[in-house]
Order: structure tokens, then sequence, then C-alpha cells
């Protein structure tokens, strides 16, 4: 694969073309003008065009150069994102970060936890669960720099490192499983109690599941639900059933409560890092870094 033209030699041809002027876009790069007459013409070599048209009164763009600028300008801007972004995964100060989590994905935030405490410097993660409502509060008054939280994520922050916790059963009360015919499906349930949280932003999977389910459903019972495992205990006090991701149902076992097969159709719960981009300091893209790791190791909750 051919590697292209250095930058140096594009960022000459763009300094020249702004300027139109060797001397000026020279001085201004603090270079030779004999420098800058090189690259440009060891730039027009490669390319194999003319960029500029040469008088010995003015420089003007060809015909050609006209219409790589706005490229060579784009080309420029990447390349220096690309510098500040590799800039900041330098080894961190060892500063400490805190990051707000969803309950439910409490495995991963504290893998996350220890992958960065042993690296050299370590880098101290102060974890706090908190709720999609709670989680999008810390993010907003600077009680975190990050959040592993669930869509939809707050407008105008950064994420990464989705994945995705298909909903895959029902939980009812113990006494009640031997009832019910599985697989179990949503428009099924219609003689039965289903919670659901209050806060149900449009886009999330509570909010597609209110519009798949029979009018039919128990007053919501908290602001939100993103403490599955608490919200059991309603289920076991007989107060509704509540749709579960099969993550939920490989790492919690108790005697009241049952997990039966629920055909939802393909819904899940997708999860993801947040963050704000004015906070992405070397320690929160170690952060970032750790998360897409831990992601790519195998069974963690991807998919």
């Amino acid at each position: 694969m051919h590697p292209g033209p250095p930058p140096r030699d594009v960022g000459c041809f763009v300094a020249v073309a702004r300027q139109l002027s060797f001397s000026r876009a020279a001085a201004g790069l603090g270079m030779s003008q004999p420098a800058v007459s090189q690259a440009i013409a060891r730039l027009e070599r490669s390319l194999g065009l003319r960029l500029f048209d040469r008088t010995s009164r003015d420089v003007q763009l060809s015909d050609a150069g006209k219409l790589l600028l706005p490229l060579a300008e784009s080309l420029l801007a990447q390349v220096t994102a690309f510098t500040d972004a590799a800039a900041l995964l330098t080894v961190p100060i060892g500063q400490s970060i805190r990051l707000a989590y969803c309950p439910l994905v409490g495995g991963l935030a504290a893998q996350v936890a220890r992958k960065l405490a042993a690296r050299q410097p370590g880098i101290e993660v102060e974890l706090r669960t908190a709720g999609w409502t709670a989680a999008s509060t810390e993010l907003a008054q600077d009680g975190a720099v990050a959040a592993l939280m669930s869509t939809p994520f707050p407008a105008g922050l950064a994420t990464t490192a989705r994945f995705h916790l298909p909903i895959t059963h029902l939980a009812v009360p113990a006494r009640r499983a031997p009832v019910l015919t599985t697989p179990v499906r949503l428009a099924g349930l219609g003689g039965h109690e289903i919670l659901l949280p209050r806060a149900r932003p449009p886009g999330s999977v509570w909010a597609q599941l209110a519009d798949r389910l029979p009018p039919r459903h128990r007053p919501p019972a908290a602001d939100d639900f993103d403490d599955l495992a608490a919200v059991l205990d309603l289920v076991a006090a007989g107060r509704g059933l509540l749709p579960v991701p099969h993550l939920l149902v490989q790492t919690v076992t108790r005697p009241d409560v049952r997990f039966v097969p629920l055909d939802t159709a393909g819904l899940r719960m997708t999860y993801g890092l947040v963050w704000p981009r004015e906070r992405a300091t070397a320690e929160v893209m170690a952060l970032v870094q750790a998360v897409q790791e831990t992601l790519r190791t195998p069974g963690r909750p991807a998919g």
C-alpha cells in the first residue's frame, strides 16, 4: 500500500495556498523558503500534478490545486486529531477518577478498576453505583468523569465500547412459575401485572417494552430500574413480573424468584461508556482503553 505524501509536504502546500507566497508561508512555518519550495516540488512529483501556477510576480493555485486544497486541509485536521488523541494515551500521572456505573454491569466496572490499578503508575477508580437518572446527574454536575450506563445516552457526550444485553427471561414469583407456558410472549401478558420504571426515555428498552405490552401493567414502583437485582424483591413480593436480561439470570440465584424464557423478538439493553468531551484527560483515555480491552476478553457481556 502506498503510504501517500508526507504530512509535512501537505502542510507546506496548504500554507503556500493560503498565503499565495512561498516566502510568507516559509516564515509562518518556521522553515527556509528553499525548503518549502523543495517540499512543494516533491509533492507535485509524487502526485504527477502541478499545484501552483508560478510567475516572477505571483503564485496562484492551479485548477488541480484548488480541487485538492480542501482535501489537504481535512487531512491535516485528521493528523492533528490523531496526534492529540495519541498524546492523551501517554502514561497517565496516576490521578484517581470516579466512574458511575449501573449495578447490572458492576462486574465489568470492577474488572476495569482492577485493570487500571495494575497499571504503572496505577490509576485508582472510585466506583459509584448509579441508575440512568443518577448517572446523567453525576456527569452533568462533575460528580463523575465517566459512566457505564444504558441508552439513550445524554446528548452531547462522547461514547464508546457499546455492548448489548438481550432481554431473554421473565422474573416471576417462584410459586407462579409452573402456571406459565414457555416461552412466554409479550402479547400474552395481558392478564399479568408487569413492572416498568417510571423513567422510560424514548428509545430505551423500557419504552420499547411498554409499547409492545398489553395496556395493563402495574404502576411504576421506582424512578428507574437500573438495579434490577433489587427490583426482584418486588417480584418475590407479588407486585408484578419483570422482563430481565440473560446476564441477570446468570448472576442472580434466589429461591423465591424463578426465571422463565421470554420471547421479546430481539429486544435488548444497550450499554456503553459515556463521558463529557472536555474531560478527556489521560486518565479518562486510559479508562476508555481499559473498558475496550475488557469487552474484547472472551466471556464479557458483549454482542
